[in-house]
């Protein structure tokens, strides 16, 4: 009988393993919540607002998604129509973070958020400012 619950087991791990993350659905429309550990350019409150990202004419998703996997730790998760939504691991303790882009017009909308925990220390503010100065300086975004 015990070896018959030690198999159960087994399997029981190695299928709830095996499920993976579930699907996500594009977000960037979707508020913060009230952590401190998402920033999106749809936010109005202060601490979650991220200044727009204004496109120069003719920037595509591609050129986008190449400079966004320069952010340490990115990998493209997902990218479909005007969506791209990339992976960043961190090194450490391999938390992961989304960040979600998508094209609208001539705004680039941008939502970077971590799965995990109630603060992220200003790490997702600062991937987005950090993929802002990459943009910049690929001279894809229009100058204010």
């Amino acid at each position: 009988m015990r070896r018959e619950g030690i198999l159960l087991v087994a399997v029981l791990l190695l299928s709830a393993c095996s499920q993976g993350v579930a699907p996500m659905t594009d977000r960037t429309q979707t508020p913060c919540g009230d952590k401190p550990n998402c920033v999106s350019t749809q936010e109005s409150r202060d601490k979650f607002a991220l200044a727009p990202f204004i496109l120069r004419p003719g920037v595509t998703l591609d050129q986008i998604e190449r400079v966004a996997l320069t952010l340490q730790g990115a990998k493209t998760a997902d990218k479909q129509d005007n969506y791209l939504r990339i992976e960043c691991t961190t090194r450490f303790l391999r938390f992961v973070d989304d960040l979600e882009l998508r094209l609208r017009d001539d705004h680039l909308i941008v939502r970077s958020e971590s799965r995990v925990g109630y603060s992220d220390f200003g790490v997702n503010r600062r991937r987005a400012e950090n993929l802002r100065e990459k943009l910049a300086a690929a001279g894809m975004l229009r100058q204010p």
